[in-house]
């Protein structure tokens, strides 16, 4: 397993590597494979470790470069976070019906405690202030149908979120990768975008944790 994790974190330190390899063998096919990371990141809850922040930053900066269409991957991304989110919420709706109250069968329950807490905090903006956050952007659309969030509001949010999430670091990448330190330092700031994104996560599980902790020995 830790080989495994390790494989993982070298692959999206090195992402910018990676997606050069993938350009130069399948040229435009290499938008669909894109679609497919961050469609599967944004819909299916058994993958939330996808590294959806990092891969569309280093797309702007090759778009940057020239060897991305920059107007045509925006909504090739956005299309594809919309559609995974809205999947993702229709298995929550579908689950709710299924399972009820009772244990989901694959789902960490931990990771969609962590989530509730942010729709506890922002309510439905959770939809788009969650699109920030590894793991939680993953489940939250899975919670609102759990939940059964009204679906037009979740598609307006879900909508916003996903022009918002895939504009920010894709234009982030287009302007500030075409630097030159930038460029020649990729594996550093991927490393940073991630520690930046996954921090807030991690301090909200060891808060909760020495919270339910605590609860424990108080009874």
């Amino acid at each position: 397993m830790s080989g495994i994790n390790s494989d993982l974190l070298g692959w999206v330190l090195h992402i910018d590597t990676h997606l050069a390899a993938l350009i130069s063998q399948y040229h435009e096919l290499t938008y669909a494979i894109l679609a497919a990371i961050v469609f599967v990141e944004n819909g299916v809850i058994l993958v939330p470790f996808l590294p959806g922040d990092s891969l569309i930053f280093v797309c702007g900066a090759f778009a940057a470069r020239g060897s991305l269409e920059l107007g045509f991957l925006s909504l090739v991304l956005i299309v594809s976070s919309f559609l995974g989110a809205t999947l993702n919420y229709w298995i929550g709706r579908w689950a709710a019906l299924r399972f009820g109250d009772s244990k989901i069968p694959f789902v960490n329950l931990k990771y969609v405690d962590r989530t509730r807490v942010y729709f506890d905090k922002y309510g439905a903006a959770t939809i788009i202030v969650a699109r920030f956050f590894p793991i939680i952007r993953t489940f939250a659309p899975f919670f609102a149908g759990l939940g059964a969030m009204n679906s037009s509001k979740f598609l307006v949010y879900n909508l916003i979120g996903s022009v918002v999430w895939v504009g920010l670091f894709l234009l982030s990448g287009y302007f500030f990768g075409a630097i030159p330190w930038v460029a020649d330092n990729m594996v550093e700031v991927v490393m940073g975008i991630l520690v930046v994104s996954v921090s807030p996560v991690l301090g909200r599980a060891l808060f909760l944790s020495r919270s339910l902790s605590k609860t424990r020995k108080t009874r």
